[in-house]
């Protein structure tokens, strides 16, 4: 009993049994709790839905509503003073190690929970069971583990599905997916992609596709990434358990377009992300050769210098630290390839911020862009602007 417990399953067994609840865990979080109640991307059927609610109280004791809330304040607040969890203020430690601390401070504040945690459930078994008890639920777990697999295993499983989400999700996913990876997308914060196989934690690891589309249902955006969450749906999809809501919008292009006018536009805006970074990759080889170039002359001192050039050459100016700025105004001004295509994209940026101006005007300005741009005798940047023009 101390070693088996009633099921009596080798060491083996009990570790598969244990990588088969932490998935279900996860599927709770990444499903139920992040693309169906924080972002009402997907409508499940009631039954599972309560099975989601049931399972986050007796293995994670969690909170809808304050899961919901917390999540959606980070995506208004993003990179700000006021994101519970970013590590762009708060350091990388402090999130990848500390992630559920500070979950759990910013669940008590009152403010966070009026303002945020709207929509979630509000039954009966909600306000008499889930949240006055929710730490009920993983003491019956423990005793659940206990009966099944003996003390020692079954203790050392329950602990396992009990730091499982703290860590992976408030620590890895808030932190590293804020810190370290790639980017499909310039989004306005700094979200990237840990790898291009959420399998792990259910495509959670797709962190900078969520950013760029958060209503999307979808995280994986590229032919070589994979979302285990949206297999997962596709399989309740099709079993009418779920009803996806919203998936990523699609680029789509006209080869045979040419003049820009409003569907352009509307076009433009909504795969602005997916804009700015073809904006990058058009420019690439264009901008590596010109930073050569002004290293070979002396203009860029040293190859941190040049990596920093690289690095911030691409994106808002708003976003270059104090640090950076002399490095990179150097390269500005030694190098007019780099200053236009520096001022260009600035420029583009506008066009979409500029909220108090018409379709016309927003039209014609995009429409001067690409004249400019055409004539920039930048070819790359000629050839992202007659690409510009496609977008349908």
């Amino acid at each position: 009993m101390i070693f088996d417990g009633l099921l009596g399953l080798p060491w083996w067994g009990n570790l598969l049994v244990l990588l088969v609840l932490v998935q279900i865990t996860i599927a709770g979080v990444t499903l139920y709790l992040h693309r169906g109640q924080a972002h009402s991307a997907v409508d499940f059927h009631p039954v599972v839905s309560h099975f989601f609610r049931f399972w986050m109280w007796m293995t994670t004791g969690m909170i809808t509503k304050e899961w919901a809330a917390i999540h959606r304040k980070h995506h208004a607040k993003c990179e700000t003073e006021e994101d519970p969890h970013s590590p762009q203020i708060l350091g990388i430690n402090k999130v990848l190690w500390g992630g559920v601390v500070l979950y759990v401070k910013e669940s008590h504040k009152p403010e966070t929970m009026t303002r945020y945690g709207h929509g979630t459930p509000d039954d009966w078994v909600e306000r008499n069971v889930y949240t006055p008890c929710n730490k009920l639920g993983i003491l019956v777990t423990l005793s659940i583990n206990i009966a099944l697999f003996g003390i020692i295993p079954g203790f050392l499983m329950w602990g396992v599905m009990m730091l499982w989400i703290p860590f992976w999700a408030a620590g890895v996913i808030n932190g590293i997916g804020h810190y370290w990876g790639y980017r499909n997308f310039e989004c306005d914060d700094a979200a990237r992609n840990i790898t291009r196989f959420g399998v792990w934690i259910g495509g959670e690891e797709l962190h900078n596709n969520h950013h760029a589309y958060p209503t999307s249902a979808k995280f994986s955006m590229r032919w070589h990434e994979f979302d285990l969450g949206w297999l997962y749906l596709q399989i309740l999809s099709f079993l009418g358990l779920a009803k996806v809501r919203k998936a990523p919008p699609k680029v789509r292009l006209d080869p045979t377009k040419f003049e820009i006018d409003a569907a352009t536009l509307h076009a433009v805006i909504q795969h602005r992300y997916d804009v700015l970074s073809r904006y990058a990759s058009h420019m690439k080889r264009t901008t590596a050769d010109e930073i050569a170039k002004l290293r070979a002359k002396g203009h860029i001192a040293s190859r941190s210098a040049a990596a920093s050039v690289r690095t911030w050459l691409h994106r808002d100016e708003a976003e270059v630290p104090a640090a950076y700025r002399a490095d990179l105004d150097r390269a500005l001004d030694s190098s007019p390839t780099l200053k236009t295509s520096w001022t260009m994209r600035q420029e583009l940026t506008k066009i979409w911020q500029r909220s108090t101006l018409s379709t016309e005007q927003l039209t014609a300005q995009l429409k001067d862009w690409c004249e400019r741009a055409e004539k920039s005798n930048v070819e790359s940047l000629a050839q992202f602007s007659r690409r510009l023009r496609c977008y349908a």
